[in-house]
């Protein structure tokens, strides 16, 4: 009996476990979904690190990158670069949907990866480096003609030749995307040589690496070269076109990838799609690295420390203020900022203080508001797409810190005007009333203190009502109340 039962429960256990093992494999894997739309920034570099290592973890098939941004920063690009050329999953960029872009900073990261594919309607070059930063050589825009830079997504993309590639006057070069003649863009200095040789190299590097062509990469980096969906299907820029992700899932399979130097068979027919969301932590790195918000997180803390040190035990500005200003600071160190323009603010913010402290009528004020708002404007590159000051963020901060300057100053003007409430000038005219006297002199009671007093009128008795007329040290020269000049009391 006991050994039936056994025999029983050994066919039961093995057939769940064969059960498990085929839901296991009927199971479909999973590609994941990053959304990268905007600048690269060093926000958008950590939520595609994390989304890339979480990928891994969670064993899927594919991690899909839907990409639309004008540019960013090369730091972020490099360590996103970093993450996708260490990724033990493939790793798709998809520029996606029709209207987007891959440029500047995007070209890179479609040339790391190990699938390339791209929506109809969409572009992708104008990698060219324009600019220094205290956080790493930014990307350009794509240069548009209207020098919008903003982000926004590229307009209604031009007709295309044959091959798909927008109409340039020069046939053998596949350049500007939006039809006008493209000049070459030489270095100007020995900076920006370096820079352009460095990115030059670096996107060479990527093309070697995926077998993508690598001289297209180099005028796209040294003459801001573009080309559309199609045309860049057709230079081996891109591997395909795709409409949406079901399409570049279906493509994609039976592709093989260098994953990690190995050779990798891409099975992503039956892949379904995760998307996943930027969580807290990234979208408040978000916000507290937008230049503008950075900057108003600064004023805003130096006003609150400076708001606490004028009231000592407000304590709600005091600590606001220095939360403020701590996240200030570390936008700032994430942040390419200009050191000239970080020194005017600096100077302005010590020109309202000394104003707080020492009141000139507004003069410093005034002053330390315009050194605020000027070093706003050149603490960021305004050249870095996403990374533009805002006119209306800047106007907002040159009213608060006017404000606050012709409170001060209106202040110091009433304060001024008012008589003296202190000292031997507020003594002078105040009237008093004599508690004893004799030979004239005695003590007067004068703001609930006993004053000695004296006196070359003849008439004065305790009780009579005098004015103060001059002070010796600590003696009071008097005179009775209805002969002196009026009293102020």
């Amino acid at each position: 009996m006991l050994a039936a039962f056994a025999a029983v429960w050994l066919v039961g256990a093995f057939a769940l476990a064969l059960g498990a093992q085929d839901d296991t494999d009927a199971a479909p894997g999973i590609a994941k979904v990053l959304t990268l739309d905007g600048a690269v920034s060093p926000a958008t570099a950590d939520y595609l690190i994390r989304g890339i290592e979480t990928a891994a973890d969670e064993g899927a098939g594919l991690v899909i990158i839907r990409m639309d941004t004008p540019g960013g920063l090369v730091t972020s690009t490099r360590e996103i670069n970093r993450a996708i050329l260490g990724s033990p999953v493939p790793v798709a960029t998809f520029v996606s949907p029709s209207g987007a872009r891959a440029a500047s900073a995007g070209t890179f990261i479609l040339y790391a990866s190990h699938v390339a594919a791209m929506a109809p309607g969409t572009s992708v070059g104008a990698a060219t480096p324009v600019a220094l930063g205290g956080g790493g050589m930014p990307f350009g825009d794509d240069g548009d003609s209207n020098g919008d830079d903003s982000g926004s997504p590229a307009g209604p993309v031009p007709d295309e030749d044959d091959n798909g590639v927008a109409p340039d006057d020069d046939a053998t070069d596949n350049g500007a995307a939006d039809g006008t003649e493209r000049s070459d863009r030489q270095p100007m200095d020995a900076g920006a040589a370096k820079a352009i040789n460095d990115a030059v190299s670096q996107i060479r590097g990527l093309a070697e690496l995926r077998g993508r062509n690598a001289d297209w990469a180099e005028r796209a980096v040294r003459e801001a070269a573009t080309l559309t969906a199609s045309g860049a299907v057709a230079e081996n820029v891109a591997d395909f076109i795709a409409r949406d992700i079901g399409e570049l899932l279906d493509q994609a399979d039976g592709m093989v990838v260098d994953v990690d130097g190995q050779e990798v068979t891409l099975e992503t027919a039956g892949l379904s799609a995760v998307e996943m969301s930027p969580d807290w932590r990234t979208q408040l790195l978000s916000i507290i690295a937008d230049p503008n918000i950075a900057i108003l997180l600064m004023v805003l803390g130096f006003y609150g420390i400076l708001f606490e040190l004028l009231n000592p035990g407000a304590l709600f500005p005091g600590t606001i203020g220095a939360i403020s200003l701590l996240l200030g600071m570390f936008a700032l160190s994430i942040l390419p900022f200009n050191m000239a323009g970080l020194g005017l603010i600096l100077l302005g913010l010590l020109l309202v203080v000394a104003e707080a402290f020492s009141p000139a009528f507004g003069i410093l004020g005034i002053g330390g508001s315009i050194a605020i708002v000027l070093g706003a404007l050149f603490l960021f590159d305004s050249e870095i797409p996403g990374f533009e000051p805002s006119i209306p963020a800047l106007a907002g901060l040159a009213v608060a810190s006017l404000l606050f300057s012709l409170v001060i100053a209106r202040l110091a003007v009433r304060v001024h005007r008012r008589p003296a409430t202190t000292g031997t000038d507020e003594m002078i005219g105040a009237r008093a009333r004599v508690q004893d006297w004799a030979d004239g002199q005695g003590h007067v009671l004068l703001h609930g203190e006993r004053w000695k007093a004296r006196s070359t009128a003849a008439s004065l008795a305790p009780g009579h009502d005098v004015t103060v007329t001059a002070m010796d040290g600590l003696c009071l020269t008097v005179t009775p109340a209805d002969t002196a000049a009026p009293a102020r009391n």
